[in-house]
């Protein structure tokens, strides 16, 4: 029964509707939902007319707590053709990286401890060790994020000198960062030689002396140049890097290992090949394709690691365990040959086309009988995240003809658990690559219960 005055909060919080919700959050939380849902009511209600029973706010509470809740990340069902997401949190974990960091995650662990001594110790030693071991370097340092390890070389070794870069390689990153605007931040000064598309061995030898304290050079993971473009290739930069004295740092970014369908598909320099080439310093990421937690990797002379990790600003960069321990399980995996059977992102990648055809197939069925208008489609997937720019990856895919594709896409994104797929010449598609196979059935789950299939 309607009433012209609001129910008090304790009413509604004592409400045996809210009853699951309070099991499931805590009465603290629920209470605070249902203050913000009576506050909206107060500002949208005028005075003296009816409001809404007491049944009604409960469900509008419900509606709150279930539109606050999608706020939060949550597990989405990747159907866009786009294998490092950004916005979905790059490569996925797998089962195994889970099983073998959750034990030592529920307890404590030795983090900084040696136990063969009983004190103090290192953090990141044993996985630094091997990432040196997995790119045939002279030792490693891991860091939040590949911009962090970035800025640590720069502030670290070129603090108010010189540092030499190709105009064609001041790059944009993800989030509107720019190489020029690290550089300026780190304290070091930025010296541009060469043009947009044309930079040559004799440019870098112009300007390359003592108040050089590095050559950058940046890999291009995020867009691609063609055309009447040039520029050094990294072994003969390394060359004149030692024959001047001068340490040459490449931002290799992307973070392939290989062998296998990383090096197929993408054509990306493995770490192994870049510290081969005899570059100084490496740095990569380890959410991009080494299919890894968000780190930044440096890799290369230890002289140099050494006064990166001894430098006051590393410490606001090093990883937490967790980043540790997956990146250990990452590197296991790679290191015993078994990236394509252990980690997610090379299991995607391993699924034939003849697989996913047939996947695309069942799903069309199922959509067809539930009424809608669609086609199996073969698909040129990509990698995303910054790596193998203009690379595709065959694979197949579900069309779905919809009146209203905006629509459709909108109501996946609001299913349980959120299918987020793509819209092309006014059709919704589906992409089987960025799909594991288990949620085949929640597609077609979704397929079946639009209502407005037919």
């Amino acid at each position: 029964m309607s009433q012209t005055r609001p129910p008090s909060v304790e009413v509604i919080v004592s409400h045996a509707g809210l009853g699951g919700l309070i099991g499931l959050l805590g009465r603290p939380i629920v209470t605070e939902h249902v203050r913000r849902t009576l506050e909206d009511l107060r500002r949208s209600i005028p005075a003296g007319e009816p409001w809404p029973t007491v049944e009604e706010i409960i469900a509008r509470v419900k509606q709150y707590v279930a539109a606050h809740t999608r706020r939060f990340p949550q597990r989405v069902i990747n159907a866009t053709g786009v294998l490092l997401h950004t916005n979905l949190g790059r490569a996925p974990w797998g089962q195994y990286l889970l099983d073998q960091v959750g034990e030592r995650l529920t307890s404590y662990l030795s983090l900084e401890y040696d136990l063969a001594k009983g004190e103090r110790g290192k953090r990141g030693v044993a996985v630094e060790e091997e990432l040196a071991a997995l790119a045939e370097a002279e030792t490693a340092l891991v860091v939040n994020n590949n911009a962090g390890a970035v800025y640590l070389a720069l502030t670290a070794l070129a603090w108010d000198r010189e540092v030499v870069i190709s105009r064609g390689e001041l790059v944009q990153i993800g989030g509107g960062f720019r190489i020029p605007e690290i550089l300026a931040k780190s304290g070091a000064v930025l010296r541009e030689i060469g043009t947009t598309n044309q930079t040559n061995l004799a440019d870098y030898e112009k300007v390359c002396g003592p108040q050089t304290a590095l050559i950058l050079k940046v890999h291009r993971s995020n867009f691609e140049q063609t055309g009447f473009v040039g520029e050094v290739e990294p072994k003969v930069l390394a060359r004149l890097g030692k024959e001047r004295g001068i340490p040459v740092l490449w931002d290799l970014g992307s973070g392939a290992v290989g062998p296998g369908s990383i090096c197929q598909y993408s054509g990306e320099p493995t770490v192994k090949a870049a510290v081969a080439t005899g570059a100084d310093l490496v740095t990569c990421s380890g959410d991009k394709l080494l299919g890894g937690p968000q780190a930044g990797i440096i890799l290369g002379r230890r002289d140099l690691i050494d006064r990166l990790r001894s430098d006051p600003f590393y410490r606001s960069l090093r990883p937490g365990k967790s980043t540790l321990l997956v990146l250990e399980a990452t590197v296991a995996a790679h290191r015993a040959g078994r990236a394509e059977t252990l980690i997610p992102l090379y299991q995607l990648l391993a699924v034939s086309t003849d697989d996913l055809r047939a996947r695309a197939e069942r799903i069309t069925a199922v959509a067809t009988d539930a009424g809608w208008d669609a086609t199996v489609i073969p698909a040129h997937d990509t990698f995303g995240g910054g790596a193998a720019p203009g690379k595709t990856i065959d694979g197949w895919g579900v069309r779905l003809a919809a009146p209203a594709p905006d629509d459709v896409v909108r109501a996946a994104r609001a299913h349980t658990p959120p299918i987020l797929g793509t819209i092309s010449d006014d059709a919704v598609v589906f992409s089987l690559r960025t799909m594991f196979a288990s949620d085949d059935t929640l597609l077609s789950e979704f397929l079946r219960g639009y209502p407005q299939a037919t």
